[in-house]
């Protein structure tokens, strides 16, 4: 039986294959970057260069959905991800004592690790896996097709340099500059229409060493504080290492300060949320890290009128790529991973199998994209000043469901299921108990939105130019 390819080599193509592999299929995996064995983690992550990976040396966390299916699926790349370094962090833990025990409250969990840790963990099993053949440092040059029903073309194979190699299923997985629908229109197909979203945002980053022991020095603040111009992120990460992100606007004209490290870390003192992590003196490690550009993309290979191409399909970033403020990506890509290996034995009918899988992802990848589509529009207008000081009654609550869940574990609950992908924000706080307990918060509280829990604009661009942060 021909084997399934998978084009593309990062963690969407590498669980694709081991999860493929494990049900008994024959695999192939290409990856155009020759990767040298990673002996020590931090030389990979902050010293080899990864251009077309730029999301790589930003910060990181696996949601409930991503562990949950590793662990079910590849448990000795779970077992091998927390020997790395790893750490999991329950939605809890924020309270000296937890509610009561529901059923899923189990995978509220985060795991706290940069993605080189992943990466290494998949990329050693697919190694070990004796039915998975990689090919590094090699490029696929072009799909093999034929014609197929109603003028739909057929995906028989993949052509590298000097060889064509036949297969029953090729899964797109080179991320969100992917050539296979290039590949595709050349052979005749017509162009799914692509849902894009420019995301005017900017994430700046920079990472430091703290004091042993991280996962037991955690501070009782959030982890994230917002102004009207800029938000602040921390992220503790593995082996003792803390991300600090801040983001603002692609049009702020402080955005190149943040460049200089003096700067990014004396900004970062003045929020809440990094003030708590950096108030230790961690050491910094490497530059400041700058993504943007960003768009929020959904790319199927179907329209109205169904397929365009038989005999491929897409994952992770190549089908939906989404802004990484949320970090969900891992856990969407994940997911069809998942449901490629569940149904793959249904490629030779390649016709109905192109349909369910496309039907599958509207149904249950779509609505997470259109989600932080939404989310990314209101952080755009939050952090233009747009966003107005008298919210209507509907605003109120979305603006307050945050602060109560830090104060209520029944409300942290819902803010945490529809944070690990479990429930939409719509249907987590719908509950009539939810609802009950927020509107009573709400009526105790003088101001929401709260406060701004970080420097005023006047602030924050004086310490941008240089001037003194107090």
């Amino acid at each position: 039986m021909s084997p399934i390819a998978v084009i593309g080599g990062g963690i969407a193509g590498l669980a694709t294959s081991l999860f493929l592999a494990r049900g008994a299929h024959e695999v192939i995996l290409i990856e155009q970057d020759a990767m040298d064995p990673v002996e020590d983690l931090d030389d990979a992550f902050f010293r080899r260069a990864r251009p077309r990976v730029p999301q790589a040396v930003q910060p990181h966390a696996l949601l409930g959905p991503a562990r949950a299916i590793l662990k079910a699926r590849t448990p000795d790349v779970y077992a091998h991800l927390l020997d790395l370094g790893a750490w999991e962090q329950h939605e809890f833990d924020w309270f000296a004592r937890r509610p009561p025990f529901r059923t899923g409250d189990d995978d509220l969990v985060l795991v706290r690790l940069r993605r080189i840790v992943l990466e290494v963990a998949l990329r050693r099993a697919v190694k070990a896996q004796s039915n998975i053949t990689m090919y590094e440092g090699r490029a696929v040059r072009g799909l093999a097709t034929e014609p197929g029903s109603d003028g739909v073309p057929r995906v028989t194979g993949i052509h590298l340099a000097g060889e064509t190699i036949h297969t029953r299923l090729v899964v797109d997985a080179a991320g969100r500059r992917s050539p296979v629908v290039g590949w595709l229109t050349t052979a005749g197909a017509r162009i799914a229409e692509t849902e894009s979203h420019r995301v005017d945002l900017a994430y700046t980053c920079r990472w430091y060493r703290t004091k042993r022991g991280i996962a037991s020095r955690i501070p009782h603040v959030p982890y994230i504080s917002a102004t009207s111009h800029a938000l602040s992120i921390a992220f503790p990460s593995d082996n003792d290492l803390l991300g600090v992100a801040l983001v603002c606007a692609v049009k702020d004209p402080t955005l190149p300060a943040l460049r200089d490290p003096a700067t990014f870390d004396a900004l970062a003192r003045l929020f809440p949320a990094t003030e708590a992590w950096l108030s230790n003196d961690p050491q910094p490690v490497g530059e400041v890290y700058v993504m943007a550009g960003l768009d929020n993309r959904w790319s199927p290979t179907s329209d109205t009128s169904g397929p365009v191409a038989t005999g491929v399909i897409r994952v992770g970033d190549a089908l939906v790529h989404t802004n990484p403020t949320m970090t969900q990506g891992i856990s969407l890509a994940l997911r069809a991973a998942e449901r490629i290996a569940d149904t793959a034995h249904r490629a030779d009918r390649p016709d109905e199998f192109a349909l369910s899988y496309d039907r599958w992802t509207r149904d249950v990848l779509k609505p997470w994209f259109d989600l932080q589509v939404s989310a990314d529009r209101e952080n755009e207008r939050r952090l233009s000043g747009s966003v107005p000081a008298v919210l209507d009654d509907s605003a109120r609550l979305r603006a307050a469901r945050f602060a109560c869940a830090l104060e209520d574990p029944v409300v942290m609950r819902a803010w945490a299921q529809a944070r690990h992908l479990m429930r939409t924000p719509h249907e987590a706080f719908a509950a009539p108990e939810i609802k009950d307990r927020v509107e009573k918060w709400l009526r105790r509280q003088p101001e929401v939105p709260p406060t701004p829990s970080g420097p005023s604009r006047e602030t924050w661009e004086m310490v941008a130019a240089g001037g003194p942060t107090a």
